[in-house]
């Protein structure tokens, strides 16, 4: 009897501790929860701080346009991307260091070209060989259209902006248009158009993986030197920009 007795009163005993057990894991677990979701916010929060050149929300290979371009741009394929180097270097030795003309090229390459298949296509007949199939080539209307539609679309969008840096609304961009091009006309008196032209091109090819690559390094000194660049702008806005009187239009809307 006194073991019957005992062992009843041990089973509500190991009742009890099970549901103080489960009651503490209930608690930890709606503590641990709360402390992740405590934690959550601080985490977006310092994604949210993170500073991006220019603002950016997107990988690098998003913003130069995703596909093939960004691509070679971004070295994803280092044979294409060292193919395409390679053979903007080679042009610019050609025209630039050798001084070779275009028109020249273009005229040796043709005859070349010429002289190659007029021989092949007589030469068949005496070798017994078939002819050199010349593919016809044409340009199709549609894309002509479309590549005259998107000029034009172009053009006209360019003519709209510089009518409206002239216009006076905003000296913010005006002054930004006049120091590039400022810059442009430097660059072009100490070097010609297909040195410039090679000199962006090394560019696009290079910045873009370096700073894919050293992101986390560039962009604490990018947000760094754009703090004071805005500091500077606001004493330059205070001192001299206020002072210039604005467009007639900008004052109407006002």
């Amino acid at each position: 009897m006194a073991e019957h007795s005992e062992e009843s009163s041990s089973k509500p005993e190991s009742l009890m501790e099970k549901i103080a057990d489960k009651l503490h894991g209930h608690d930890s677990s709606s503590s641990s929860d709360s402390d992740n979701e405590k934690s959550e916010p601080s985490a977006s929060s310092v994604k949210a701080k993170i500073y991006r050149l220019f603002g950016r929300e997107k990988p690098v290979h998003k913003v130069l346009g995703g596909g093939k371009p960004a691509d070679v741009l971004l070295w994803r394929n280092k044979k294409i991307s060292a193919g395409v180097l390679g053979g903007a270097t080679a042009v610019w030795v050609l025209f630039e260091l050798l001084e070779y003309h275009l028109l020249t090229l273009v005229g040796h390459c043709l005859i070349l070209s010429l002289a190659i298949l007029f021989l092949w296509s007589n030469a068949s007949t005496f070798i017994n060989k078939t002819p050199p199939h010349i593919p016809e080539v044409s340009i199709p209307e549609d894309l002509a259209v479309n590549v005259a539609l998107s000029l034009r679309y172009e053009i006209n969008r360019a003519f709209a902006i510089l009518r409206d840096i002239a216009s006076g609304r905003d000296l913010k961009k005006f002054l930004a248009v006049i120091a590039g091009l400022w810059v442009l006309s430097i660059l072009g008196s100490c070097c010609n158009f297909l040195t410039l032209f090679y000199i962006v091109f090394v560019t696009l090819h290079t910045v873009p993986v370096l700073y894919e690559k050293y992101e986390d390094k560039v962009d604490p000194f990018a947000e760094k030197a754009m703090a004071e660049i805005k500091k500077q702008y606001v004493v330059f806005d205070a001192k001299v920009l206020s002072k210039i009187p604005r467009g007639p239009l900008k004052d109407k809307k006002q």
